[in-house]
């Protein structure tokens, strides 16, 4: 009888097993499907790409859209310029994030609370707000059409601030005391212990910051002034125009254009894991 009801078992987890891969594999196509059918449509012709129908496999592949789609605007610039603001940006997040991070969770000075609540206030302030402001000021800076005026605005962030500050809080406490004890500063714990215990959620902040500065369009599309300083983001406009826009152009490039993202995420995917475990195993 033991053995019939463990059969019985086996099975009942092995059809649940099954239904979830099925569900799972479902839900996968589902959200993937709007990134399949970008690449697909970048062989289409223009006509077929801007029929209204989800059909994914072209009549006639157009292999030449890609060499066309690339002649309208200096896509190898624009990548140049993304790549180089993102990663600007991004490092810049990192230290002024690890830093003041560091300082909310563990070092003890006057109105610590209240600063950090000014920090995360100004999560609650919309972007277009200040968009106005801040043109102004970068304007007066002598910063219109440069790279400072794409980087600079966005060295620091309260989220990720945030982050950190709450990673820094999880460590035990028995850390930072053994570290007092053998003489090591703040700095040094910070080098030395503090970033290698918190690497997963440097990680996570590091791709998020990455990938917000590479897709960012509305504020570089207004400090910029020609090709020389304009990203990918902006260079995707160049399909749109008082014709109409160039579908099966644009997904040529949009599709270039996702490449980096999805590389740099399958690549970082492992810390960004970890960090969700870490989460969830916490108290």
């Amino acid at each position: 009888m033991s053995f019939y009801i463990m059969g019985v078992r086996m099975v009942r987890n092995m059809w649940s097993m099954f239904l979830i891969y099925i569900f799972l594999a479902s839900v996968g196509v589902v959200v993937s499907f709007p990134f399949i059918w970008m690449v697909f449509t970048s062989f289409k012709s223009l006509g077929e790409a801007t029929t209204p129908s989800l059909k994914l496999f072209p009549e006639r592949w157009v292999w030449e859209n890609w060499l066309i789609a690339f002649k309208f605007a200096p896509f190898g610039r624009y990548f140049i310029n993304s790549f180089f603001v993102a990663t600007f940006v991004t490092v810049s997040v990192c230290i002024t994030s690890l830093l003041a991070g560091y300082a909310f969770a563990k070092i003890r000075f006057p109105l610590r609370n209240l600063f950090f609540s000014g920090v995360m206030l100004t999560m609650m302030i919309p972007f277009e707000s200040i968009l106005i402001p801040n043109f102004i000021l970068i304007t007066k800076l002598g910063w219109y059409n440069s790279y400072l005026g794409l980087i600079v605005p966005w060295c620091a962030s309260a989220f990720s601030i945030l982050l950190i500050r709450q990673s820094f809080l999880s460590l035990p406490e028995e850390y930072f005391d053994s570290a007092k004890v053998d003489g090591c500063g703040h700095i040094q714990f910070l080098i030395h212990l503090g970033i290698p215990l918190i690497k997963p959620m440097v990680v996570t902040v590091a791709l998020f910051t990455f990938l917000n500065s590479y897709n960012a369009l509305l504020w570089p599309l207004i400090i910029t002034a020609d090709e020389s300083r304009r990203v990918v983001q902006v260079g995707l406009t160049v399909f749109s125009g008082d014709a109409g826009v160039r579908v099966n152009l644009l997904m040529c490039a949009s599709t270039l254009v996702a490449l980096p993202t999805i590389v740099i995420y399958l690549l970082a995917q492992r810390y960004f894991s970890d960090e969700a475990i870490r989460s969830g195993l916490k108290g």
